[in-house]
């Protein structure tokens, strides 16, 4: 007996319940049935395949193979599902989760200070932020919208340009004055400089002379994997870091941290960039959110 699209649906969605929870029971609990109705179910779906989903004890409940791969298909239909009704919802107010991945120092320092004026606007949009400076692979569903520095590696997603930065070299007045003042790039070689860990095959700062660039290799006794960290090592007079302007300004500000070699900065400008997965399905919680930060940041 052939079944419609709303008793497909709800089989799936049974099917789902019963191998997340293992338990006909707890399935039944979760939608409202009974556990016989549940059983009842599956039993209707294997009938239908003609194959075993599942094998029932009194004690276990275990996917077969065949079971498994029903699973993975349920879950990808189901979510199909949700984001479609979500599609079509977000067309009045926009709604639902969006996950954000920033870098740490420009997360705290620029867009999290955003974040109140964002969800008065669009109340009924939850923004689940995620703080690293790793790279997260927005193809594959880990955020909806991450905020990249630098140039961008070709790929289908689309890119929105947010502005862009400097980057300083700075040091503390307590390292400078154990270690001196360095006067020329070159003088760097003789100092502790704190770099990234992940960076080009050599640790490089580049420099302009005399309208020339290059480049110099430097190193140090620690590296790490966000600005942060450099940032704060370089107060607590470790060493000479070179890291973006934004987020030592205060620092330099209030004394705490001191520029450095600025008549040879080369004025690089890294440009900074939303990037999310475009098209015509966009959900409306995105476009709203890349909007907004375009028309704050720049």
């Amino acid at each position: 007996m052939q079944t419609n699209g709303a008793d497909r649906a709800r089989e799936l969605e049974v099917f789902a319940a019963v191998a997340q929870s293992g338990s006909f029971s707890a399935a039944g609990r979760a939608l409202g049935l009974t556990p016989s109705a549940v059983s009842r179910t599956i039993d209707r779906i294997e009938a239908r395949l003609g194959v075993r989903l599942m094998l029932r004890t009194t004690r276990v409940l275990t996917l077969t193979a065949e079971g498994q791969a029903y699973q993975s298909a349920a879950r990808r239909i189901l979510a199909d599902l949700d984001d479609a009704e979500q599609s079509i919802a977000d067309q009045g107010a926009p709604r639902g989760r969006i996950r954000v991945s920033a870098a740490l120092a420009h997360g705290r320092l620029v867009v999290v200070p955003l974040l109140g004026e964002f969800v008065r606007r669009y109340p009924h949009i939850l923004v689940d932020i995620n703080l690293t400076d790793a790279v997260v692979d927005v193809a594959a569903g880990q955020a909806d919208v991450a905020i990249r520095f630098g140039p961008l590696a070709d790929s289908p997603l689309t890119a929105r340009r947010l502005g862009e930065t400097g980057r300083i070299i700075v040091a503390s007045p307590e390292y400078l004055a154990r270690r001196g003042v360095p006067q020329v790039p070159e003088d760097l070689l003789d100092h502790d400089c704190l770099n990234f860990n992940f960076r080009r095959t050599e640790p490089v700062w580049p420099f302009r002379r005399e309208g020339r660039d290059y480049a110099l290799t430097v190193r140090g006794s620690v590296e790490a994997n966000n600005g942060e960290t450099l940032t704060q090592l370089a107060m607590d007079g470790v060493g000479v870091t070179r890291v973006g302007a934004f987020s030592v300004g205060d620092a330099v500000e209030s004394g705490r941290l001191v520029p450095l070699l600025e008549d040879f900065n080369p004025g690089d400008r890294e440009p900074i960039h939303a990037v999310f997965v475009g098209g015509a399905n966009m959900p409306a919680r995105v476009r709203v959110f890349v909007d907004f930060l375009a028309e704050r940041l720049r």
